[in-house]
């Protein structure tokens, strides 16, 4: 078959998005620090915006006069502060200053008269970063009486450990990677595994946690035996198993398991670099004289204006030649379209959360117990808008409400039906109730999720073991048997 080029014409329909429309929906996915971020940059790459340091209504004011705002005032220069002289009797002044404390203490060049300066706090105080595992250890190994030798093999094997403090390299890697002799290596590890915290520089959990224990003076104790000799058997709780083998008193081997559970099994994230991360709701639900209110929450996000000055380039009078209003056009289209795209994104977010409010309307009353189930079509439908846009704007929302606060995505769930034919109920408040089951269980004889499941069967709720199981576990809730506790004697 012959390969030709040829010509042909063909209508069809595309749906194009222009920058403006893509940047909207960008927008609308983004969370409140990604937002802020975007805004940032926009304003930075767009002469024509401002960040408003004035009230609202008077910025939206500002900007319906499209230019036509007030002249500049002629302020007046602010009169300069009268300053003390202060002159210094002889150079022996100098020699009465506490050089080496100097550099400890705040350097705020006032000081208030009559107040004792060592009751200010150091600058060391102050400091919000908190050392990581690797500068703490390598502090204590600086401090040490080692030789510059053993210093840089202890400098290897902590930049060696992980996040948990364990070891991740052999005796025989250290030796290649610092060309010591295997005694050294060996000695090293061990001075290593004697700083702080305890346990730092374990092979594998057992070593750790007999690393703790020699620390604490129970390296010959029992909760060390079972440490050393049935650590797997303590893994599945099989204390009876343990007291066989070991041959001592449930009793006793309670109250060294209650010693071996105090410890540390991950000892180097207490200096973990990870830093909480906390929530800041974009949308308030208050109930106020028994009606919900809706408060979008702008504290913290930029509100923007356009700027006066560009905008009086644009005029006839102004002179500018006609590349620079052509470019200030251009900007002033593209700030114009930001902010409707800001206000409109935050206008469709009331308008989700009013439509959330009206259908778990339950829930704000009364909890989690009552949550409806919900999908995205409800919200699309109710408000005449596409499941995609709803689907973006729940996306890392969050909103607080008398119930605490939650994700918009959490207000949508699957649904589990009745036997009865009754109103189905929602997945998340079946995870309510299943926490409360097996919270009031009897702990010596857990409930299986065969049992949970007929317990949901008496209340006419169809819920299949395996669906226990699955809910189970994404709540964290281990299994019956290493829920169960032993029975004393």
């Amino acid at each position: 078959m012959a390969l030709e080029l040829r010509q042909q014409l063909k209508l069809s329909q595309q749906l194009v998005m222009t920058p403006q429309l893509q940047q909207a929906i960008k927008l609308l996915q983004l969370s409140r620090l990604e937002l802020a971020e975007a805004i940032q940059q926009e304003i930075e790459i767009n002469p024509v915006l401002e960040e408003a340091t004035d009230s609202p209504d008077q910025n939206e004011n500002e900007t319906e006069r499209e230019g036509n705002g007030p002249d500049e005032m002629d302020v007046p220069p602010p009169e300069p502060e009268k300053t003390t002289e202060v002159q210094m009797e002889s150079d022996s002044s100098l020699r009465e200053i506490d050089w080496e404390n100097y550099s400890n203490e705040y350097e705020s060049g006032f000081s208030a008269r009559g107040k004792d300066d060592n009751d200010l706090p150091s600058r060391l105080d102050i400091l919000t970063a908190k050392p990581d595992l690797h500068s703490h250890l390598s502090w204590q190994l600086t401090l040490s009486h080692l030789t510059e030798e053993e210093k840089e093999i202890g400098h290897f094997i902590i930049g060696n450990l992980n996040r948990d403090g364990f070891l991740v390299v052999t005796e025989a890697e250290i030796v290649e990677g610092t060309g010591c002799d295997p005694e050294m290596a060996l000695q090293m590890i061990k001075i290593v595994q004697q700083m702080d915290p305890a346990g730092i520089g374990a092979k594998d959990l057992k070593d750790c946690l007999l690393l703790q224990l020699d620390r604490l003076g129970l390296g010959d104790s029992l909760a060390a035996t079972i440490v050393r000799e049935h650590l797997h058997t303590l893994e599945n709780r099989n204390f009876g198993a343990i007291a066989r083998g070991t041959g001592r008193p449930i009793e006793e081997i309670l109250s060294a398991i209650k010693v071996i559970t105090e410890l540390d099994p991950h000892p180097g994230r207490i200096y973990s670099e990870e830093e909480p991360q906390y929530i800041i709701p974009d949308v308030y639900v208050h109930k106020i004289s028994g009606e919900y209110v809706i408060l979008l929450n702008d504290e913290g996000l930029p509100r923007l204006k356009v700027s006066n000055y560009y905008k009086d380039i644009l005029k006839k009078d102004s002179g500018a030649p006609a590349e620079t209003k052509n470019y200030v056009q251009d900007k002033l289209k593209s700030a114009l379209w930001l902010i409707k795209s800001i206000h409109q994104r935050q206008r469709t977010i009331y308008r989700v959360v009013e439509s959330l409010l009206k259908f778990q309307y339950d829930f704000f009353e009364k909890g989690v117990a009552f949550l409806k189930p919900l999908v995205l079509r409800d919200v699309a439908e109710d408000l005449s808008m596409h499941e995609s846009t709803i689907s973006r704007v729940t996306s890392n929302k969050y909103v607080h409400t008398p119930q605490g606060t939650f994700e918009l995505k959490y207000f949508f769930n699957s649904s589990i039906s009745r036997h009865d034919g009754g109103d189905a109920m929602a997945s998340e408040s079946i995870k309510e109730r299943l926490r409360a089951i097996i919270g009031g269980e009897d702990h010596q004889d857990p409930l299986s999720d065969n049992a949970i499941a007929e317990i949901f069967a008496k209340e006419d709720i169809k819920l299949a073991r395996r669906t226990v199981a699955k809910y189970r576990e994404q709540m964290g809730i281990l299994p019956s048997k290493f829920r169960k506790k032993p029975k004393l004697s």
